[in-house]
């Protein structure tokens, strides 16, 4: 293993062994939280549709809407303040604290502020700067970064805040319950805010049409921050910036839910500042506050720092409409077993922190994790405002590996099978180009299977790709599912339809059983099946960042299968992934009308075979039982898809008793867990379905799952071999 990666999996072992255990019981908590307070509303896709609209809209017009707020905020007694970067930011900062003579500034939670490191520059100034949010004061006395955009201390146990307040602060009784260290920071940050003399907070949402400003929070220091003090600095990047006070209402329904799974967060505030209550005057408890000043400063400074770039750049652009709710953090595997201090950048983190890093600090930054998304579309569910969190990932993936300048560029085009330059590392280019070793392997199987398991082989292709001796090689078969289609001698007389099966890379080279079981299956139910002559969907390619080699890939995919469309044939994919492909990001690819005849002539396998069950296909053609237990673990891209469903239906119609896992990852994301950096969080990851299938009820069932990299996994989980779905109801030979 080269020292980069050894350095990788190091950090993230270290991270999994001290962190892990307390940022996946509160990620999970979060993510199933979500799952039961969106079911709560009316309209769920619809709010979040109309939230995706306003953010559009918003991003669209706002230079105007920029305008529109700055004479709001003067007409209103406030001033704003755009700055063009962070240095420029903590400049106007720093003057308003110094005409003020603040010796101390209180702080609620924003992550802007953390961007520009304010902290920093307040602090090298002589000014005591103050978190008022618990989890941010955590980390202020800990001296340690957030680690979640919405709970920064999220990878903190009780006990070990325990630890750090009693160390710390010493006091006259050890502190030990959750209610005893809340009771003692809220004591300690009372005092504190009492005495400030600049309140600064962020802001979720700032309208234009009034200058409200909405603070979503779980705590109520944010109002006392904004309020206490008489002079109010709100910091916000420009993207914050919506039309109306009425375009609040989706955003207000969806951040909590999204976020943490609350119906509603606790403090909903709406300012429009600079407000008219009165100053407090701690040392006077005697006058009424209604007899003390009301003059106050406000000031809201509205960060660039690159957004604006990101705004005009077509692919980073939808980064902008992020809320920061944290649901693609707390619904991805990888964040729940590592935290952002691992799947995280300079500030931001989760799987849209790829966006924000990418944008606001650069790609060296983004690069350091952008790995870590796997691309298994989970977020793009869980996102309220529909951005395709996965696509950001793999753009900036693809500019990373552009970004990196190689000698050999004129060497490498025209000699290797993709699109991409040379700077495309080793293991990046293997994996994108899977097909190609796939049919070497089979050309030479079985000579190719034995000698790619030699030790020196092992060895060489972890030294070189990255691939983990520990993870057992894929076995290529000599007759691919295609030789065998062809060698074959069969029809269907009079079909009640006509299909093509879709040879993916790992039906067609290593896991040819469960494709001859797919067109048994098919044609027992009355299907005229071929299997045809066609390339890779480009799957491979896009994991890897490689987005030009994935486009051409898309292009021979619809050549290949565009005449048998036109003959009125079904596309019918086994592999989830692929046919996620050909429903979503082939949209991107190919022209409109392409893509949509491909993707409305596409069905998974399993949902296919309940279609025809359902429209009357005989189930005694399949191969039924009497309550055979099987144990079901369905893809995570099948579950986006909405798919998972299907295989349970057809199976139990068939009379299997079918125990389905709830765990949402396998852990194995196709190539992912083969590269030696990510194998143990891979493995790691994987436990818990490990776990589910090893129960009393579990350990004896059947093991069937719907993804390759799942049935990989599965396979070095368990001691019991997994199958695939259609390969159970396949008649047999």
């Amino acid at each position: 293993m080269s020292k980069a990666r050894e350095a990788k999996a190091a950090k993230i072992r270290q991270l999994m062994e001290t962190e892990g255990d307390a940022v996946n019981t509160s990620t999970s908590g979060f993510n199933e939280g979500r799952y039961q307070a969106v079911q709560t509303l009316d309209d769920y896709e619809g709010l979040k549709a109309e939230a995706r609209a306003i953010k559009e809209d918003a991003i669209e017009r706002l230079p105007d809407l920029l305008d529109q707020l700055r004479e709001t905020i003067e007409e209103n007694g406030g001033t704003m303040y755009i700055a063009d970067d962070a240095a420029d930011a903590n400049r106007y900062i720093r003057e308003v604290c110094e005409d003020k003579d603040a010796e101390r500034v209180v702080k609620s939670k924003s992550m802007t502020s953390e961007e520009i490191e304010v902290n920093d520059e307040l602090e090298a100034a002589d000014v005591d700067v103050v978190e008022t949010d618990l989890g941010e004061w955590v980390l202020q006395v800990a001296d340690e970064a957030p680690s979640h955009i919405v709970a920064p201390a999220i990878h903190k146990s009780r006990e070990a805040i325990a630890d750090l307040f009693n160390e710390t602060f010493e006091p006259d009784e050890p502190l030990q319950t959750a209610e005893e260290l809340t009771m003692f920071a809220r004591q300690q940050l009372g005092e504190l805010i009492e005495g400030a003399d600049v309140g600064m907070t962020g802001a979720n949402f700032i309208t234009a049409d009034t200058g409200t400003m909405a603070l979503v929070t779980s705590e109520g220091n944010a109002r006392k921050t904004a309020v206490v003090p008489d002079t109010h600095v709100a910091v916000a990047g420009v993207e914050k910036v919506v039309p109306a006070v009425e375009d609040l209402q989706p955003f207000i329904e969806l951040i909590g839910k999204s976020g943490t799974g609350q119906n509603i967060t606790s403090y909903i505030s709406l300012l429009t500042p600079p407000v008219e209550s009165p100053t407090v005057d701690f040392d006077d408890p005697d006058t009424p506050i209604t007899e003390n000043e009301t003059d106050r400063d406000f000031h809201l400074v509205l960060i660039d720092n690159g957004r604006l770039d990101m705004r005009d750049d077509e692919q980073l652009r939808e980064t902008l409409y992020c809320i920061r709710c944290s649901a693609c953090s707390n619904v991805c595997a990888n964040f729940q077993h590592v935290g952002g201090h691992a799947f995280g950048g300079e500030t931001y983190s989760g799987g849209i922190g790829t966006g924000w890093e990418a944008g606001v600090e650069g790609l060296d930054s983004a690069a350091e994790f952008n790995d870590l998304c796997t691309g298994c579309s989970r977020c793009t569910t869980a996102c309220p405002v529909n951005i395709d969190i996965p696509w950001i990932n793999t753009v900036v993936r693809d500019r990373v590996n552009r970004g990196e300048v190689s000698e050999v560029d004129w060497l490498v085009d025209g000699l290797t099978p993709d699109e991409e330059p040379g700077g495309v590392s080793l293991q990046k280019r293997f994996f994108g180009n899977f097909e190609t070793a796939a049919k070497v392997g089979s050309t030479f199987a079985p000579v190719s299977n034995w000698v790619t398991q030699t030790s020196v082989s092992r060895n060489l292709m972890e030294r070189f790709l990255g691939i983990d001796a520990r993870r057992e090689l894929p076995s290529f078969q000599r007759e691919t599912l295609k030789d065998w289609f062809d060698a074959r001698d069969s029809h269907v007389q009079n079909p009640t339809r006509t299909a093509v099966l879709y040879p993916d890379v790992y039906t067609n080279h290593v896991q040819v059983e469960r494709g001859k079981a797919a067109v048994r299956t098919l044609e027992a139910l009355g299907v005229d099946v071929v299997v045809p002559d066609v390339r890779s969907s480009g799957r491979a390619p896009l994991s890897q960042g490689m987005i030009a080699t994935a486009e051409d890939h898309a292009h021979d995919v619809y050549a290949g299968l565009a005449e048998y469309i036109d003959e009125g044939r079904d596309i019918v994919v086994i592999e989830p992934s692929d046919l996620a492909m050909f429903d979503n990001e082939y949209e991107k690819f190919l022209s409109e009308k392409s893509f949509q005849r491909l993707s409305d002539s596409s069905f998974e396998v399993m949902e296919y075979v309940f279609g025809l069950l359902e429209n009357g296909a005989p189930t005694d053609a399949l191969e039924s039982t009497d309550s055979e237990e099987v144990a079901y673990h369905s893809h995570c891209q099948q579950r986006t898809l909405g798919l998972e469903g299907y295989t349970e239906a057809v199976l139990a119609d068939l009379g299997y008793d079918v125990a389905t896992s709830d765990v949402e990852c396998c852990g194995m994301a196709g190539s992912f867990g083969y590269k030696s950096e990510y194998y143990e969080l891979s493995m790691d990851v994987g436990s818990e379905l490990q776990g589910q299938f090893q129960t009393d009820e579990t350990r004896n069932r059947t093991v069937v799952a719907s993804g390759t990299s799942c049935l990989e996994q599965l396979d070095s989980l368990l001691r019991r071999p997994s199958r695939h779905p259609v390969e159970l109801i396949a008649p047999r030979r």
